[in-house]
């Protein structure tokens, strides 16, 4: 917000060099958002989109351990990853942790079926390696769809890519071995699985920790 409220300073006064310098480091400064760069790099970004943007977001450096979001409680933010990694899970009525999604640099987390049908969350976000993310409220954030449609579009692109994710570990879950899906694994979340603890993997393959255990001895022999 003080970088949108300061360019709007920057347009009311006249130009001085100054002047000039202060706005120049405030475009600089929506290059170096780590945000800025996805969208830029994904859609042909206009700058009152890039100002938006940069006016809706708010940047946090959260520690292992953190939590975004509890199960059960209502789904206010959505989740930009510049660095780090966060990790989505449910925990069934036995205690149980089922891990639904990892994400790394670059990726979006949030609950979106409870803000798509207006229910609480059934998920609880954390951060299982310190990550640099960009918080954006669910209000702004489908407020900024509907203002530019570049980013609209690139919103249905990103939840097509996720159906399609989904549908992909639906069949592996049912398909494949769990060797095969710890495999898959580590193909996708190749830079980080040894950052990430062996239950959290473990949930987010549907087996025990033993049976990791196991998986990867048999790997390694």
């Amino acid at each position: 917000m003080t970088f949108f409220l300061f360019l709007v300073l920057v347009k009311l006064m006249p130009m001085n060099p100054q002047h000039l310098f202060y706005g120049i480091v405030f475009v600089i400064s929506l290059d170096m958002n780590g945000l800025i760069k996805y969208l830029s790099n994904k859609i042909d970004l206009s700058f009152a989109a890039k100002q938006y943007v940069m006016s809706i977001s708010t940047h946090q450096k959260i520690k292992k351990g953190d939590v975004l979001l509890s199960q059960g409680n209502k789904v206010d933010s959505i989740y930009f990853v510049e660095d780090g990694c966060l990790r989505s899970f449910s925990l069934d009525k036995h205690g149980n942790e089922h891990t639904l999604q990892f994400a790394i640099k670059n990726w979006w987390l949030s609950d979106y079926r409870s803000t798509h049908n207006n229910k609480l969350s059934e998920l609880t976000v954390e951060c299982i390696k310190e990550a640099n993310i960009i918080q954006i409220s669910v209000d702004d954030f489908y407020h900024a769809l509907k203002t530019f449609p570049e980013l609209d579009k690139l919103h249905r692109q990103n939840l097509e890519n996720r159906v399609s994710a989904l549908e992909t570990r639906i069949l592996d879950q049912l398909m494949l071995s769990a060797s095969a899906r710890y495999e898959e694994f580590q193909v996708k979340y190749s830079d980080i699985e040894s950052l990430i603890p062996n239950y959290c993997i473990a949930s987010y393959l549907g087996i025990a920790k033993e049976s990791l255990s196991r998986i990867r001895i048999k790997k390694r022999s």
